[in-house]
């Protein structure tokens, strides 16, 4: 199969005819074989009913419905692993990402041998204030944490090599950091290409201002797991041995002070409550790093590696 086209969905009843005919006709002009596979995220609305209609009238359609609201990150993941296309392509249910981009998407995975292509919508017709500023800023910070140069993570309209989307696990709010997740995974090939946005046709957005706070520690998150899960002590093992010794050397200095000093009073300086404090917190998180390696270490995948090829092995 060419392409699995996954579409996460909340309460979208109104769009989904519309973007299941739209992407037939681009697919039937292309001669592509595919799957859409719907992923209903616990709709409140007639969403399921109508993907169930969608089916009988095309086999190539697929659904999956989420008891409940789990998340975009839920239904992707949920999705990815379901997909059978050798590429696979994300959009989101709104018809503000345009199946018309599909065909170059396809194109540049499978000519031009990229891992990932993320969408960039260059122009937006978003509200300035609540969506614009907030992802620019957003945007400008995952590029410096990560190194990926893409100008939109967000963008729900991407393009993966199967080995990719099934390769990696999106949950929590990771669904904004799959490039990030890809990287970590040994991915490095990311392009980006400039698509149409298009207005809002149907319905409402379904995201609000906390996607900002908990994008961000998300971040923070995925950062620190793809650098240090397999290795902690590296990480608190480090700071803890940086702080102990501020401690040490800290009180070894008030010693000194005392020593050529009997009227000098240790105990009565902030610096030995500082050097004191220093010391515990240095013990703490050296002991959190040790903690953190023997859970690694006995985690069941320890030793669960991704391995690209094999050769003169079975």
């Amino acid at each position: 199969m060419d392409i699995s086209v996954v579409i996460p969905l909340l309460n979208e009843e109104e769009s989904l005819p519309e973007l299941a005919t739209w992407i037939e006709r681009v697919m039937q002009e292309n001669h592509f074989s595919y799957e859409i596979l719907f992923v209903d995220d616990g709709s409140t609305d007639d969403s399921w009913q109508v993907i169930c209609s969608l089916r009988e009238k095309n086999s190539n359609i697929r659904g999956i419905k989420f008891q409940r609201n789990y998340g975009k990150s839920a239904a992707l993941n949920e999705a990815f692993r379901a997909a059978q296309g050798d590429v696979i392509i994300t959009m989101d249910a709104d018809l503000q990402d345009s199946p018309d981009e599909i065909p170059e998407l396809f194109r540049m995975i499978r000519e031009d041998r990229y891992d990932l292509v993320s969408g960039w919508k260059k122009v937006r017709y978003d509200n300035t204030v609540t969506k614009n500023i907030p992802s620019k800023f957003f945007n400008a910070v995952t590029r410096r944490v990560s190194k990926i140069k893409l100008n939109d993570f967000n963008c729900g309209l991407k393009a993966y090599n199967r080995k990719v989307v099934k390769s990696i696990e999106v949950y929590g709010e990771m669904h904004r950091y799959i490039p990030v997740l890809a990287k970590w995974a040994g991915f490095k090939k990311i392009g980006e290409k400039v698509v149409e946005h298009r207005k809002r046709k149907y319905g409402v957005s379904k995201f609000g201002w906390d996607r900002f706070i908990n994008g961000f520690l998300d971040l923070l998150s995925i950062t620190f797991v793809g650098k240090f899960s397999k290795r902690p002590m590296h990480f608190f093992g480090v700071w803890g041995m940086v702080f102990f010794m501020i401690g040490i050397l800290s009180a070894f200095y008030l010693l000194i002070l005392k020593i050529f000093s009997s009227d000098f009073s240790i105990t009565n300086r902030p610096f030995f409550y500082i050097s004191l404090v220093a010391i515990i917190i240095g013990v703490q998180l050296f002991m959190a790093g040790f903690i953190g390696e023997l859970i690694s270490r006995n985690a069941p995948g320890r030793n669960t590696y991704l391995v690209e090829a094999k050769t003169g092995l079975d």
